[in-house]
Formats: C-alpha cells, structure tokens, sequence
C-alpha cells in the first residue's frame, strides 16, 4: 500500500509540469480588451509574466514607448488594456 501512494504522489509529480505547461498562452491570442491579472515575474521593463484570472500564464510585451513595467513588482495586481496582444495602458491596484 505504501508502494503504490508513493507511486501515484510520484506519477502526479511528473505530470504536475505538463499541466502547468499547457495553461501557458501566447499573448496575440487574447482578444483585445481589459483584465485583471497577476505579475508573476517582471522580465525587463518592456516585458512582464503574467496570470489571467482563468489561470493561463503569459508573457506581456508593452505596446507604447509610455508603457513601462520598471516599477511593477512580483504578486502586483493589475488591470491592463491589450490591443493585439500588447499593453496599451495600465493601473497597479496593489498598494506598496
């Protein structure tokens, strides 16, 4: 019985990455609109890693030379309009 519980917690460790893997969307394929999602990382200040609030990771890219991500954080909240794909303006509803 203890073989097969670690079998299965092993089993369901290596597909865990599987299916992270696959909630990761290209961006051009949101459409345009505004959302609310969550920094998971900022790459640089034109660039920042996100989650959609249906769970889908993606990675943003600024749409105007206006739009700069230097100051978004890790965890931050933010409501974005998109436009094929690229951020036009956004709001950081986290307060640091």
């Amino acid at each position: 019985m203890k073989n097969l519980l670690s079998l299965i917690a092993f089993s369901l460790g290596c597909l865990l990455p599987l299916g992270v893997q696959a909630a990761t969307v290209d961006a051009t394929t949101i459409p345009d609109g505004t959302y609310t999602v969550k920094v998971e990382k900022r790459i640089d200040a034109k660039h920042i890693q996100v989650v959609l609030d249906n769970g889908a990771e993606t990675t943003l890219t600024a749409g105007r030379s206006t739009v700069d991500f230097s100051k978004v954080q890790p965890n931050d909240q933010l409501k974005l309009s998109l436009i094929k794909g690229t951020v036009m303006v956004y709001a950081d509803l986290t307060s640091h």
